[in-house]
């Protein structure tokens, strides 16, 4: 079955380093992605942190639209609960006008960084409405589908695209999967925040019997998945080093995924809930490209997805991209590596592999 691979950047910043040096990577990363054939390079949404430089996903799009020509960017994703509809899809719109038919806007759950941010980012904001109902709202704006009785009729999010941004749901969890099954709109399953892939499964699987096919839409699943590929399976183990999935669950039945213990004491105290760490091992989907494929094969069979989102946390830029070009290498059996891509072949290219 033919599999889509694309790509999900946070933008990390390492020790000694600079945003300005992270988001070079980042540009770098989505110019080698154009040429591999990746499909899309999604950048992500995250606050008061060292060690993510992408706090503002709409900017950095627009960067990369002028840094690339053919791959779809978006957004993986844009924390809607913190933000106004209306303004998300103007955004949205610009971005649209600038790179037709190559927008992805994927929207998230999660807060996006620590409490503290959270209340900067919602300061004054009472009696906000639900997630859904947001997503709701924006798709009608993204559109230009206002209702004549709705409190804003006649509102238009300016400029009206020819071809609006391709709107995502993005989640952990069943919870997330029924939102996007209620909306009829594709869904993005994160494994590598999740962790567990029976979840992925379950979650897909809920999603696919719930979609609601009302507005002619079908089902469309995605897994995005933390992947390092490698020369040999000790360099591998190597590349994922001490990497843990620390999960912060507060008193208040929420729980929020991290990247270091550290971030998860500083989330606990900020929440002024009562609160416990859990910390696991990670989804890593890791090895040579034997390895790999045989993995990504499995996990393609349980869940049925056509398309991978994979996020590479690999300190080492060389070795990171060096990843990226192994795994094009293990689903088409070709070695991309040697030399770019003809340009006929990158645009969303498929990679054929048996199933």
């Amino acid at each position: 079955m033919a599999i889509k691979l694309s790509i999900l950047d946070q933008t990390p910043i390492y020790e000694g380093d600079t945003g300005t040096e992270a988001f070079k990577r980042t540009v770098a990363l989505a110019r080698r992605a154009e040429e591999l054939g990746y499909h899309r390079f999604w950048v992500a949404e995250h606050h008061d942190s060292a060690h993510v430089a992408g706090s503002s996903p709409e900017v950095l799009i627009s960067h990369l639209l002028a840094k690339t020509e053919r791959i779809r960017l978006g957004s993986g994703g844009v924390m809607l609960q913190h933000y106004s509809p209306y303004k998300v899809a103007e955004n949205f719109n610009v971005l649209s006008a600038l790179g037709p038919g190559r927008i992805d806007l994927g929207i998230g759950r999660a807060p996006g960084g620590l409490p503290r941010s959270t209340q900067a980012l919602q300061k004054n904001v009472v009696d906000a409405d639900s997630l859904t109902d947001k997503i709701v709202e924006l798709r009608k704006f993204l559109h230009n589908r206002l209702e004549e009785d709705h409190p804003l009729a006649g509102l238009r999010a300016n400029p009206v695209p020819e071809r609006p941004a391709d709107l995502y749901v993005l989640g952990a969890s069943t919870g997330s999967a029924r939102i996007a099954a209620e909306l009829g709109l594709p869904y993005v399953f994160s494994l590598f925040i999740n962790g567990d892939p029976q979840t992925a499964v379950e979650a897909i699987g809920t999603y696919r019997r719930e979609f609601n096919y009302a507005n002619g839409a079908q089902p469309a699943a995605i897994l995005a998945l933390s992947v390092i590929a490698a020369g040999s399976e000790e360099e591998a183990e190597e590349l994922a080093g001490d990497h843990k999935l620390v999960k912060i669950h507060l008193e208040s039945g929420r729980t929020i995924t991290v990247s270091t213990l550290e971030h998860a004491e500083e989330f606990g105290k900020q929440s002024s809930e009562n609160f416990t760490i859990e910390v696991k091992e990670p989804s890593v989907t890791k090895g040579t490209i034997e390895t790999v494929k045989k993995e990504l094969l499995e996990l393609q069979r349980a869940t049925g997805v056509d398309e991978f989102i994979v996020l590479t946390a690999v300190k080492d830029f060389a070795k990171r991209l060096r990843s990226f070009e192994l795994l094009i290498e293990a689903l088409s059996g070709a070695n991309t590596a040697a030399e770019p891509v003809p340009e006929a072949e990158t645009a969303g290219r498929r990679v054929s592999v048996e199933a």
